[in-house]
């Protein structure tokens, strides 16, 4: 069956930000911390959105989110959350914002206990998007279902992001996505 993501690039998502996005980014595996917490507070501004406006805005994010540096988001006190909520070119959300700042804080023991954000994703896996979905509710902030389910399908956790005919997918299976792996 076709993923939709891959339809739309095919027909009309040519030459646009998605473009770069679907053939690059989504779906790939993420190793390191910041950019997976990166793609957590994007998928989180999404809500309600275009991806389209992230993208747009994606460079804009890294800069006010300090490259999304967990240690340092985790420490933003209100004169930088005020600084942001009047940053025009990032979703100026209070909720979203104070999000991205309370995540960063739940974050940090994990890279502690665990020794990375994504070795406790590691600890996880594999999960159903639903049990994913009740674990993230219970741990982090702004993280509904359609959420969750893209920022793991986007990250390599949950398979999905691209149909199996797109020339993407087979990329991503050489880099040995979480969803493909067979626990013993």
């Amino acid at each position: 069956m076709a993923h939709p993501y891959c339809e739309f690039i095919k027909n009309k998502g040519k030459g646009t930000v998605h473009e770069a996005y679907h053939n690059n980014e989504y779906g790939f595996p993420i190793d390191n911390d910041n950019d997976l917490f990166a793609r957590m507070v994007l998928e989180i501004n999404q809500a309600g959105l275009s991806w389209e406006t992230i993208l747009k805005k994606k460079e804009n994010f890294f800069k006010a989110f300090d490259n999304f540096d967990i240690e340092k988001v985790s420490r933003y006190d209100e004169k930088k959350f005020d600084e942001l909520m009047n940053n025009a070119g990032i979703i100026r959300n209070r909720l979203k914002i104070s999000a991205a700042i309370e995540n960063a804080k739940k974050i940090v023991p994990f890279q502690q206990e665990f020794g990375s954000f994504k070795n406790w994703l590691d600890y996880y896996h594999p999960k159903t998007k639903e049990e994913w979905t009740k674990l993230f509710k219970k741990t982090f902030r702004f993280t509904g279902g359609e959420i969750v389910n893209e920022f793991l399908m986007s990250t390599g956790y949950l398979p999905g992001s691209h149909s199996e005919e797109c020339p993407v997918f087979k990329k991503i299976l050489k880099q040995k996505p979480k969803w493909a792996e067979v626990k013993k």
